[in-house]
């Protein structure tokens, strides 16, 4: 039987989560910086309508951009944790970071028209289908 190598910063690991998981203090704001914006895209005869999930973001660290059928969206993630007089800080965790996602829809979207409205950790984007042959011109052959 061949012996397989122990890594010990599994073994231990994987100890004390079993054994101790209240040992150790958990992120005061749960989870990490999100690896990647989660997104619904539905569409109707005349619009895509596009919910991202975006919690714990201010508005305005919000970016999108439309190219034709492209769309990018961008977020500058800042949590942090408020110190009140009297107060011992025993542990403050802190991140700053961003996180972006693009994607290419079956259509060019309507720039000018399109929309945007965020509530509740939830970015709804409202965009207009450009119609068919609007941005191309048939040249006159002279």
């Amino acid at each position: 039987m061949a012996n397989l190598p122990v890594s010990r910063t599994n073994l231990f690991d994987e100890f004390f989560r079993d054994m101790a998981p209240g040992f150790f203090v958990r992120p005061l704001h749960g989870e990490g910086l999100p690896q990647q914006i989660k997104v619904d895209v539905k569409e109707d005869a005349e619009n895509y309508v596009v919910h991202a999930e975006m919690p714990g973001v201010s508005k305005d660290d919000i970016h999108v951009t439309i190219d034709g059928p492209v769309v990018s969206l961008s977020a500058e993630i800042k949590q942090t944790d408020e110190k009140k007089d009297g107060e011992r800080v025993l542990r403050s965790e802190r991140y700053f970071g961003s996180v972006s996602r693009s994607f290419q829809l079956p259509m060019d979207i309507d720039e000018a028209r399109a929309a945007a409205k965020y509530d509740a950790g939830v970015l709804t984007l409202t965009l207009p289908k450009k119609a068919a042959g609007a941005g191309a011109r048939r040249l006159q052959i002279d």
